[in-house]
């Protein structure tokens, strides 16, 4: 390279790239594999090779469908001269299909070896994999159960035909035999394009399978049913399956999808059926999933208002609609524009706290929606168009889980902070002991601040936030924000922090808001100071020997 002004790249000669094999646009098909535990759509592709003469081999049911539906299928057995055996764990592993299938056409090696040894080439392998993820979803099934729905043959037919795809075309899902049957009918053949797409979309189909047979033997050997904790494994592998596109990340100039992880979904954003609105965004989903995870910890019918990632709202009651206006109420100015979170079903009475006048919702998630409050969310509020509805179905308990965080070069893991609180290890280190009735409040006001980021404080009075005091660099200043937020509610609340107070001066500044009681993890060198100035108040204190920092 010449003429750069700069200095920085000196002249080279032009680099010469090799050549591949010479190959026509379009690779004919001839002779087809198919072996599927998945026959959607398959008699219909079947009768569309069979209609242009290609002939089909295949193997056990994939073979007895065939022919009940009057589609001819030679029995690999009858080709191999070994039949099936251990219950069908052996059927297709042997050379004279492997060697049909890693062939390469262009070259007179290969081609001799399959006239010596009598080796017929296949141009297509149909195969979709044993249900292993899917086994695993069932309540209660045995080791035993899920290893004999691990696929041997089937990854290694479609490697093979992947990694050949230069002269073979392969298809692991029915979503793409259309595209296989268009080209057919247009070309006679399927073009290098098709081919190098679909073996790219094998190997991924291979990496989530192997991955999720991995995670789950991974933790069937460390007795992850009967601990109490998540298990760190020493290799972890992530596979992800494009569920959708967005039109942009947080910032309209990054490029966004949704990916999906593997295992059950269920009661979660990536399973939820959309009821109303418009697209979801990025920062829609990370706020609605940071709700629903919020609102899933409560017993008691729950609702939860976040804006920025961050709790503004929240609140318990004996009903939803009492506590979605308690929710509603904590911040109503940060609460316009934010999204809700609810943990049981939206009846027509939360509806009508949610029509409010001057009130504006991007997106609300809950278990399920009456017909009467979708119809009222749909046709009241000025905003009705535009309003996601998430619907995610029953709950159920908080699962454990690993939470996953990158960083330049590699990734964080841990086990999720969302199992529910102990108060087995709660202490009362003041003179002063708690009332009786403050007793929910303290318990909800734990339970929340635990969603804040850190350094972060709660107010919490009536079983719902009052102040919210989220992200700052001093608990100091997390305190006063709270108080500030709270404003003449602080007066009667309880105050829950993430982590110890460092100092004194937010008991000072927490008994002058009218602060009655305040729970912390403990553990500061100055303890004994803060628990001395809670004294000097008459603000009883609860340790409970854990922290909660969210970053």
């Amino acid at each position: 390279m010449t003429g750069d002004p700069m200095g920085r790249f000196t002249h080279f000669e032009p680099l010469t790239v090799p050549k591949s094999p010479s190959v026509s646009s379009f690779s004919s098909i001839k002779r087809a594999l198919i072996s599927v535990s998945d026959k959607t759509g398959l008699v219909a592709f079947a009768k569309a090779l069979t209609s242009r003469g290609i002939e089909i081999y295949s193997t056990g049911g994939t073979r007895k469908h065939l022919i009940e539906n009057g589609i001819e299928a030679v029995e690999v057995a009858s080709y191999t001269g070994f039949p099936e055996v251990m219950d069908g764990r052996v059927k297709t592993l042997h050379p004279k299909i492997f060697g049909g299938i890693l062939a390469r056409r262009n070259v007179a090696e290969d081609k001799e070896s399959l006239q010596t040894h009598s080796i017929l080439e296949f141009d297509l392998v149909v195969v979709n994999l044993y249900p292993f993820e899917s086994t695993i979803k069932i309540p209660n099934v045995t080791l035993p159960e899920a290893i004999e729905q691990i696929d041997i043959g089937g990854p290694s037919l479609i490697r093979a035909a992947a990694k050949n795809h230069a002269f073979v075309t392969v298809a692991t899902n029915p979503s793409q035999y259309g595209a296989i049957a268009d080209e057919l009918q247009s070309n006679a053949g399927t073009s290098d394009a098709l081919r190098l797409r679909l073996a790219a979309e094998c190997f991924a189909d291979t990496a989530r399978y192997d991955a999720s047979i991995a995670d789950y033997l991974a933790k069937a050997s460390m007795g992850h049913g009967n601990q109490q904790e998540v298990s760190l494994p020493p290799n972890i592998t992530i596979p992800m399956t494009l569920q959708s596109g967005l039109r942009y990340g947080e910032n309209p100039h990054q490029s966004a999808a949704l990916y999906k992880l593997p295992g059950d979904s269920t009661a979660t954003l990536t399973s939820a059926k959309q009821l109303n609105g418009k697209e979801l965004s990025y920062n829609n989903l990370l706020d609605l999933d940071n709700a629903l995870s919020i609102a899933r910890c409560f017993a008691k019918p729950s609702a939860v208002v976040i804006k920025h990632n961050n709790p503004c709202g929240g609140a318990s009651a004996h009903k939803l609609s009492f506590a979605c206006r308690k929710a509603l109420a904590g911040d109503p100015q940060s609460a316009f524009g934010g999204v809700i979170g609810f943990n049981t079903v939206v009846d027509l009475e939360t509806a009508e706290v949610l029509c409010q006048p001057g009130l504006f919702i991007e997106a609300i998630v809950a278990p399920e929606f009456t017909a009467e409050a979708v119809s009222l969310l749909q046709t009241k509020p000025k905003w009705r168009d535009n309003v996601r509805l998430m619907e995610t179905g029953a709950l159920g308990n908080q699962p454990l889980e690993l939470n996953y965080r990158f960083i330049s070069g590699g990734v964080l893991v841990q086990q999720s902070d969302n199992q529910p609180p102990t108060s087995l290890n709660w202490k009362t280190v003041t003179d002063v002991v708690v009332a009786e009735e403050l007793w929910d409040d303290i318990a909800f006001g734990w339970e929340m601040v635990r969603h804040v980021k850190s350094n972060a404080i709660i107010l919490a009075r009536d079983a719902a936030l009052v102040g919210v005091g989220a992200g700052q660099m001093s608990r100091v200043d997390s305190v006063e924000i709270a108080i500030e937020k709270a404003g003449d509610r602080s007066q009667g609340s309880i105050l829950a922090s993430d982590a110890f107070f460092p100092f004194a001066d937010s008991i000072q500044r927490a008994a002058e808001a009218g602060i009655i009681a305040i729970i912390q993890p403990g553990g500061s060198k100055k303890d004994n100071e803060v628990i001395a100035a809670c004294n000097e108040h008459r603000i009883p204190m609860i340790f409970t020997g854990q922290r909660h920092f969210k970053h």
